[in-house]
């Protein structure tokens, strides 16, 4: 009980925080661009967002689905890569039992913490590694 209430809670958490807005890629700044290119040469297909004051650049690259998050000034904010269920921690697979669970990815984040993601009813959960739900 106790875990299904705090999975609602942070569902709920997770979309007054869900704004991420679509944008064309000449409205990305030159810094951010270059920055993304110098970390990705010859990547194309790149879908840009918005994401609060963010610019998130969304590719696909070796086969993997990734995206990666930069502020105004084109420093890497995370770097998120799409993972198999069985690949996320056991820990975290053991608080999703139960729930169907459509997209898991691992994000590291700039001063190298590791999360991962799961999308639960449309809602991205946060985990650690020891399976304990992050706030957004």
């Amino acid at each position: 009980m106790k875990k299904g209430i705090q999975l609602m809670l942070a569902l709920g958490i997770m979309a007054i925080g869900a704004n991420a807005q679509k944008v064309n890629e000449s409205k990305v700044p030159a810094n951010v661009k270059s920055a993304f290119q110098k970390a990705h040469p010859g990547v194309t297909g790149v879908k840009w967002e918005m994401e609060k004051d963010n610019y998130e650049a969304a590719f696909t690259a070796n086969d993997v689905k990734t995206s990666e998050v930069y502020n105004a000034k084109g420093q890497l904010q995370e770097t998120e890569v799409a993972v198999r269920f069985n690949d996320l921690p056991e820990a975290v697979r053991t608080k999703l039992k139960g729930l169907k669970v459509t997209e898991t990815a691992k994000i590291t984040r700039a001063n190298g913490q590791v999360v991962f993601e799961a999308e639960v009813k449309g809602k991205d959960l946060l985990f650690d590694e020891k399976g304990n739900l992050i706030k957004p």
